[in-house]
């Protein structure tokens, strides 16, 4: 039987690169992000995906995109719930409203969107069951200067992913957590094109392929298994040290 896995923001960077390898896996693959052409582009014709244009911060419309998606697959085994962003670094006195509720919106918001979609369809579908996998980041566990937004909402979805955890046990779903540190994407580019123009060292990084192996393990463990927390990250980060 197919396995089906809907994985959010997968127009880029992590989401994109985790599709990609889930739909050479054969998997069924709901591809949720806004940019719609672009998902497209990511689904290439394959008829195991599912183009499923929406916005994570818009509760209706991540409801009808996971209706969709299980109406499509016949159900839902996997919530990739991967879709956030940055916003500028900036001294926290010095971060705009309008970036801090962005952040909220999309990082900690959206991701509950998501996974209250996933929880209550997973709860709902005969067999009972599935399993939700939240991006984290290294940021959930020690900070970056001058990233107060995203900090603090990759914080929060520990808590999220915790509290899902126990609250689905009874409902066979499990969840976990991928941390991610400097995977090499859109996202990061940003921060290396920085430290160059600077005339710094940009920071380490690894091949995103590796990112997307490791949400693979998490996802075809069996029912009794999971991956609470996982870490995969660039080597030689500063992320273990003295200091």
């Amino acid at each position: 039987m197919t396995r089906s896995i809907l994985i959010t923001g997968a127009s880029a960077g992590i989401g994109r690169a985790t599709a990609e390898l889930f739909l050479r896996e054969g998997w069924t693959v709901g591809l949720l992000a806004r940019r719609g052409a672009v998902l497209e582009e990511v689904a290439a014709g394959r008829t195991n995906a599912v183009v499923l244009e929406a916005d994570v911060t818009d509760a209706a419309a991540v409801e009808a995109a996971f209706d969709r998606f299980t109406g499509a697959a016949g159900g839902l085994d996997v919530l990739f719930n991967n879709a956030g962003l940055f916003t500028p670094a900036a001294m926290i006195d010095e971060v705009t409203l309008e970036d801090w509720h962005q952040a909220v919106n999309v990082n900690l918001t959206g991701m509950f969107l998501c996974a209250r979609a996933a929880f209550a369809r997973m709860r709902g579908q005969d067999p009972q069951g599935g399993r939700i996998i939240n991006n984290g980041s290294i940021s959930a566990h020690v900070p970056r200067e001058g990233a107060v937004t995203y900090t603090v909402t990759k914080h929060a979805i520990t808590g999220l992913t915790r509290q899902l955890s126990l609250d689905g046990r009874g409902f066979d779903i499990a969840c976990g957590q991928i941390d991610i540190g400097n995977a090499r994407t859109e996202l990061l580019q940003g921060i290396i094109d920085a430290a160059v123009e600077a005339g710094e060292t940009p920071p380490p990084t690894m091949d995103v392929a590796d990112v997307a192996r490791s949400v693979l393990h998490m996802a075809t463990l069996p029912a009794e298994a999971n991956v609470q927390f996982m870490t995969v990250m660039a080597t030689k980060m500063p992320f273990i040290g003295r200091g």
